[in-house]
């Protein structure tokens, strides 16, 4: 997700890395474990400190560690909606808006028109 709001393609990010567009491709659709080194480099390239890789994993209950086992599938509930491509042009469209006032009366907006069906039943 962070390549994508940057506009960076699997292609340069690869480049960066020394892997092809295809490599990236697995490490994104989890088919490939990350090596630390290679987490590092990917941290460094989309400016994100490591522990951004890490900031949606779930505890388990009862475990001191977290992330060392199969987290409970509703850790994962809306997970798929920020992957979509359709949320991320959105929210790369509403980082183009330079006026912060303008970009804050958006976000009320959308949450405005998100709430208004709540109250239709």
């Amino acid at each position: 997700m962070r390549r994508t709001l940057l506009g960076l393609s699997q292609e340069k990010l690869g480049e960066a890395v020394g892997l092809t567009f295809q490599q990236i491709q697995k490490y994104e659709r989890g088919a490939n474990r990350i090596g630390a080194s290679r987490l590092y480099q990917f941290s460094r390239i989309l400016n994100v400190p490591v522990s951004y890789f890490f900031e949606d994993m779930p505890e388990i209950p009862g475990d001191k560690t977290p992330g060392l086992a199969h987290p409970p599938q509703e850790a994962y509930e809306g997970e798929e909606q920020m992957g979509r491509r359709e949320t991320l042009e959105l929210v790369r469209a509403y980082y183009r808006i330079l006026d912060p006032t303008v970009r804050k009366r958006i976000l009320e907006m959308i949450k405005a028109l998100g709430s208004s069906g709540d109250n239709d039943n």
